[in-house]
C-alpha cells in the first residue's frame, strides 16, 4: 500500500469511527465502572495500556467493526491500530477463564485459544488482500487473560500479551477508586 492509500484507509476509517480518542476513553471508563462483560473490560484495560502491551500503537482507527467495508461476514476486528512506523496493528482479545475447572472447561480453553489466532491471523488475510495492504504493512497481536498463550504467537508472526484475571479485576478496582 503506498502512502496515498493509506491516507485514504485512515480516512475511510474516519468515516466510520468519527468518535475522538477522548469519546472512546470515555466509554471504556463507563465499562470499568459497569462492568457487564468480561470481554469489554478486557478491551477498556487494554486501551487504557496500549502503550504498556504494545507500544508502536499509537492512534485507534476501529474498534468491533469490518476493516473490509460494511463486510462484517468477513469479520470484524477488535482493535485496529496506527503505528508509529505508519503501519497498521490488528488486535484481537479474549477472555479465557482460566480459573475454571474441569474437562469441559478445559475444552473451551483450548477452543478459545485456537479461535483467537484463527480469528487474527483470518482476518489479517481478508484485510491484506480487500485493502491491498502488504504483510509487512499490516501487524497482528493478540492479547487475553491467559499467560499461557504468550509463546504461542511466534510462529505465526503474532504478538501475543496477557493479563491475568486477578491482575484485571485488581486494575479494575484501583481505577475505579483513582477516578473517585
Amino acid at each position: 500500500m503506498i502512502v496515498n492509500e493509506l491516507h485514504k484507509f485512515v480516512s475511510y476509517c474516519k468515516r466510520i469511527q468519527p468518535q475522538t480518542q477522548e469519546d472512546i476513553k470515555k466509554f471504556f471508563e463507563g465499562v470499568i465502572a459497569f462492568p457487564y462483560d468480561k470481554e469489554l473490560l478486557l478491551q477498556a484495560y487494554l486501551f487504557l495500556n496500549i502503550q504498556k502491551f504494545f507500544p508502536s500503537c499509537t492512534e485507534l482507527l476501529l474498534f468491533e467493526k469490518s476493516p473490509i467495508a460494511d463486510y462484517t461476514d468477513l469479520g470484524k476486528c477488535d482493535f485496529l491500530f496506527l503505528t508509529l512506523q505508519g503501519n497498521l496493528f490488528l488486535i484481537e482479545t479474549k477472555f479465557i477463564d482460566t480459573e475454571a475447572t474441569g474437562a469441559t472447561e478445559r475444552k473451551r480453553r483450548n477452543k478459545h485459544r485456537n479461535k483467537v489466532f484463527e480469528q487474527v491471523i483470518t482476518l489479517k488475510s481478508r484485510f491484506s488482500e480487500y485493502w491491498s495492504i502488504r504483510n509487512e504493512q499490516l501487524e497482528c497481536g493478540v492479547f487475553t487473560t491467559d499467560p499461557e498463550l504468550d509463546w504461542r504467537g511466534n510462529g505465526v508472526n503474532v504478538i501475543t500479551k496477557s493479563v491475568t484475571i486477578d491482575n484485571l479485576e485488581q486494575w479494575r478496582r484501583n481505577y475505579q477508586i483513582n477516578k473517585l
